[in-house]
């Protein structure tokens, strides 16, 4: 993971102060790739822990369709938390008495997320993201109010034509994203726009453009969950790996987590883990939990920081 490291230092040396629509403020620099050999190692950042339980269950919840964080709270993944329960307060008037980020305002979003884990009514109500991931992946609305499953369209292109240039799947779905943008508490659009998978010598390939990368908060875990998808799709469409390739538009440091980049760069990296999934699941919507096992993962502690919201 020297890349996602040379990545922290680039952006450190490189980039330029910019004002962003969380108030927190960045680091930024414009366009950059990394590149990783599936076949070398699951690419799990080493350099601080990595709670891949999270990112298997974001994935999975993705790959439902789901797009409310039910089923996210009650596997303990807080990665969504944030912007639904700033929906909560926005639509109670509770923004004033439970400032963002204070003691209050912790114990009162916990209060909130064991709601939306127990009462379903609750949930249904103030849990919802809008059409974020899982709806575009699974059910892309088109201008005839059909909707179209990208993930299942990929696997049949990928198995019946694998030569096409044209097995893309596409998170950006302009009429949605008007609404997400004028939603000054809602979640934001993808920022993972789209992927490209790629077939040559019997190996899947998958490139993921990211409009705008969080590189020390979000990076890590974004570089597992493709690789973990172009494993399953490698699974289930018979083929073995090849790259997981990581292209970026706007890749930033918040300025609130310049100390925990400079802690992260002081470490060493360690060889990488090995990521076993069970071969009897042959369905890309078929994977649960269970059937993936993190072998010899061996990283520094992890190093806690603020989600910029």
């Amino acid at each position: 993971m020297k890349q996602y490291l040379d990545l922290l230092k680039h952006i450190l040396d490189n980039g330029v102060k910019k004002e962003d629509r969380t108030g927190v403020g960045t680091i930024s620099t414009f366009g950059h790739q990394m590149r990783f050999d599936l076949a070398k190692g699951f690419p799990l950042l080493t350099t601080k822990k990595v709670y891949h339980r999270m990112i298997l269950h974001e994935l999975l919840w993705f790959l439902s369709g789901d797009t409310n964080i039910r089923y996210l709270a009650q596997n303990k993944v807080p990665i969504w938390d944030d912007w639904p329960f700033a929906k909560y307060l926005e639509s109670n008037n509770l923004e004033e008495k439970f400032p963002r980020y204070s003691d209050e305002w912790k114990e009162k979003k916990k209060e909130f997320i064991e709601s939306i884990k127990n009462d379903e009514e609750f949930s249904k109500k103030y849990g919802d993201l809008g059409p974020v991931y899982g709806k575009q992946w699974t059910a892309w609305q088109d201008y005839n109010g059909q909707t179209i499953n990208q993930i299942q369209n990929a696997v049949d292109m990928i198995k019946n034509n694998p030569k096409s240039r044209r097995i893309i799947v596409s998170g950006w779905n302009v009429a949605d994203i008007i609404d997400l943008i004028k939603d000054k508490n809602g979640a934001p659009p993808p920022c993972h726009t789209l992927f490209h998978f790629y077939v040559s010598n019997n190996k899947l390939s998958c490139q993921l453009y990211q409009r705008s990368a969080d590189v020390f908060l979000g990076v890590p875990f974004n570089i597992a969950s493709y690789s973990i998808l172009t494993m399953m799709m490698a699974q289930v469409t018979g083929l073995e790996l090849g790259e997981f390739i990581h292209t970026f538009g706007d890749v930033h440091i918040y300025l609130n987590h310049l100390d925990q980049v400079n802690e992260q760069l002081s470490r060493e990296t360690r060889p990488l883990p090995n990521l076993k999934i069970n071969h009897d699941v042959k369905d890309i919507f078929g994977f649960k939990f269970e059937d993936f096992e993190l072998v010899d993962y061996d990283p520094h502690p992890p190093i806690k920081a603020p989600v910029a919201v």
